[in-house]
């Protein structure tokens, strides 16, 4: 299991009502609790260059979300990888680790479970920490004045998708960690961790769920933004708004504007030279930023 990207980590399996998951654990047991979500196309290992200094301060819990790595990838349709049904799967997992309130930082698709269970749950996290994500309902508003805008989500969300990344998984899941990287190339990623990357890419279950995930944010996700930015419910929790410098389009709105007009009117944010995978491609920035926002 590459137990050397986590040194100190123990492997767990959580079972719960909704299925089996996985998380690597580390950090003091009476620490406060801090959970790690990560994104699309990834797992778990994205976080390898920081778990280990967080969980000198945290008890740190990286989890596969649902139809990614190694947990669970049942067959359903968008609902069951709609955002608020993989929160409420999120606090299972948590309670089951004897843990009923956290901080929690997300990047990409995990960044939408997390700010969701904020809204949804709001005595439920501690401190959030979104990594380079705009609101759902806002990334599609930007998707429809520009259609070749981040033309992943109109294709993931398609019901042709699954065959044609089927056909040569590899490279297409490589090819956006090139696009999306500041470096265009893999050079930012551990050799260990796209080796566990590539193994979830290569199941026919993780491709059709990473889709239905999309499908989700199409519908069901964006239904909820809406609904909730209707009747002007916020995250009550400290925010701290996290982006890289190339990937979001920031020309028209920051992040963090379009963070604070909709749910987060309190956030802060920060920038750090990087790509989408900031974790990876500049965990020291990425760290220092994040350790501050959860020791203030």
């Amino acid at each position: 299991m590459n137990a050397d990207l986590f040194p100190g980590f123990a492997s767990r399996w959580i079972d719960t009502p909704d299925g089996r998951f996985f998380a690597r654990i580390g950090g003091p047991e009476e620490a406060p609790p801090l959970l790690l979500l990560h994104g699309f196309p990834q797992t778990h290992a994205c976080w390898h260059r920081i778990a280990p200094a967080l969980a000198k301060t945290h008890r740190v819990v990286c989890l596969d979300l649902k139809g990614y790595g190694w947990s669970q990838a049942p067959v359903g349709d968008g609902l069951a990888y709609s955002k608020r049904v993989m929160a409420r799967e999120v606090v299972a997992i948590m309670e089951r680790l004897g843990h009923v309130h956290f901080a929690l930082a997300g990047h990409d698709r995990g960044a939408r479970v997390g700010y969701r269970l904020a809204l949804d749950e709001p005595g439920r996290i501690a401190r959030l920490v979104l990594l380079d994500i705009l609101p759902t309902l806002v990334q599609w508003q930007r998707i429809e004045a520009r259609p070749s805008a981040f033309s992943h989500w109109r294709f993931l969300a398609s019901q042709d998708a699954e065959a044609t990344i089927g056909r040569d998984p590899i490279t297409y899941y490589e090819g956006l960690l090139r696009d999306w990287s500041g470096s265009k190339s893999l050079d930012p990623f551990d050799p260990r961790a796209l080796h566990l990357y590539r193994q979830s890419w290569n199941e026919p279950s993780r491709i059709r769920a990473s889709c239905e995930d999309y499908r989700a944010g199409a519908t069901h996700d964006r239904t909820a933004d809406e609904e909730d930015l209707s009747a002007g419910r916020t995250i009550s929790c400290p925010v701290l708004i996290l982006t890289g410098d190339s990937y979001l389009d920031q020309t028209e709105e920051t992040a963090l504007a379009a963070w604070t007009r909709t749910f987060a009117p309190g956030a802060v944010g920060t920038q750090v030279a990087s790509g989408h995978f900031l974790a990876e491609e500049n965990p020291a920035a990425t760290l220092d930023a994040s350790t501050g926002f959860l020791r203030s």
